[in-house]
């Protein structure tokens, strides 16, 4: 299955920031939406991911000076993204192979979709419970 195909239909409402933004308010909005990471933009283009391991691994770098600087100073970049087309497994094997939990999904540059590690899994469980269920079906009918 294609990430286009696991996307369709979903209602997207990206939550994002901008490179200009102070960390501060960046790590407020990771709080109140209880996200683990963003994408973040410069215009229209993905310039990186914003994540709960940059917060961590920058204030270890730059201690509460971190709180006034900008998301894009200390943004994950450049953003490892994939588009539609990607097979899901693929995906799953980027991010695994990477040790990253958010793939921005871009068509012809611009961002359509944001999914996380856990949507992947989602789809795997789903699928292996669907032919788990298929099997049964067809023991139980012979």
């Amino acid at each position: 299955m294609s990430i286009a195909r696991l996307i369709e239909g979903r209602d997207v409402n990206i939550v994002g920031c901008t490179v200009s933004m102070k960390v501060r308010d960046a790590i407020a909005l990771l709080a109140e939406k209880r996200i683990g990471a963003i994408p973040v933009l410069d215009g229209h283009a993905i310039a990186g991911i914003f994540s709960e391991r940059d917060v961590i691994s920058r204030l270890n770098e730059h201690g509460p000076a971190l709180f006034d600087m900008l998301v894009g100073q200390v943004m994950t970049s450049p953003a490892i993204t994939v588009d539609p087309e990607t097979s899901a497994l693929e995906a799953l094997g980027l991010m695994t192979r990477r040790r990253i939990r958010h793939l921005p999904v871009l068509r012809e540059g611009r961002m359509v979709d944001f999914i996380s590690i856990g949507d992947l899994v989602k789809y795997r469980i789903d699928r292996i419970q669907g032919e788990a269920d298929a099997l049964r079906d067809y023991i139980q009918m012979a």
